[in-house]
């Protein structure tokens, strides 16, 4: 397994956790809106294990400072904007660009994109976030067209709220009973049921699944906006619908 990042120190700190559970990986610092760092990476990769696999594209900008910048149209920081574009979406096209042609080598693999929600509904802000999510609903269905007759799948993963323990704890409680309020699971998702979603499409148990996306979001994206509000009312007019 090759562990990406621009923070060459976490990349790392993940190696050493696979390393302790028996498997074999290295880190490779690599800032994926660089065509050049890609190509290197991807170089690097292929002359450590001989082939490539799998491909999760997973980088994404989403920083506090970046959330702040990311903002409604008219204030729309355009370098927050560009920033977003290059690691979210132009960050998987370099890495699927130079992954695919080793993958060819062997006649199979599977590519993943992380999508998310944001990129199918409209939002109050993180228009650049959410515009290059959309985008990338997308670029499976191309990669799947494209190569699927030679053995590559493609598929997305649409992500939705499913915080680690940290950032669970950094949120407002009262934020969170809105977003628990409109999932349709009892409780908020976690890292390791959208990892096991993943792991699925890495899979050879998913090899008839191909140019699609996976929702993996406790049924947020499914319901009439309304949904919540009828909920309470028709529990406090002691009625279970019209």
């Amino acid at each position: 397994m090759v562990v990406v990042d621009i923070n060459g120190n976490a990349a790392k700190s993940v190696v050493a956790e696979l390393e302790s559970a028996g498997h074999e990986a290295i880190a490779v610092q690599t800032d994926v809106s660089s065509e050049t760092d890609v190509k290197a990476m991807i170089e690097k990769t292929e002359a450590h294990f001989g082939r490539i696999d799998i491909l999760h594209n997973n980088a994404a900008v989403l920083s506090i400072e970046q959330r702040q910048r990311d903002r409604d149209i008219c204030n729309l920081d355009m370098d927050a904007w560009d920033r977003a574009i290059a690691v979210n979406l132009r960050g998987a096209v370099l890495c699927s660009k130079y992954a695919i042609p080793v993958m060819l080598k062997h006649g199979k693999g599977s590519v993943i994109y992380a999508t998310s929600g944001l990129g199918a509904q409209g939002d109050l802000s993180l228009t650049g976030y959410a515009c290059s999510k959309a985008a990338l609903n997308m670029l499976p269905k191309s990669v799947a067209a494209q190569y699927g007759k030679s053995g590559i799948r493609a598929n997305a993963v649409q992500i939705g709220l499913a915080p680690s323990e940290n950032a669970h704890g950094s949120m407002p409680s009262e934020l969170l009973d809105i977003l628990r309020d409109n999932h349709l699971t009892p409780e908020l998702g976690t890292p390791r049921q959208i990892a096991d979603v993943v792991a699925f499409l890495a899979s050879d148990e998913s090899s008839f699944v191909t140019g699609t996306t996976i929702v993996a979001d406790g049924g947020f994206g499914s319901h009439t906006p309304s949904l919540v509000a009828m909920r309470e009312f028709f529990a406090k007019s002691g009625r279970e619908g019209m």
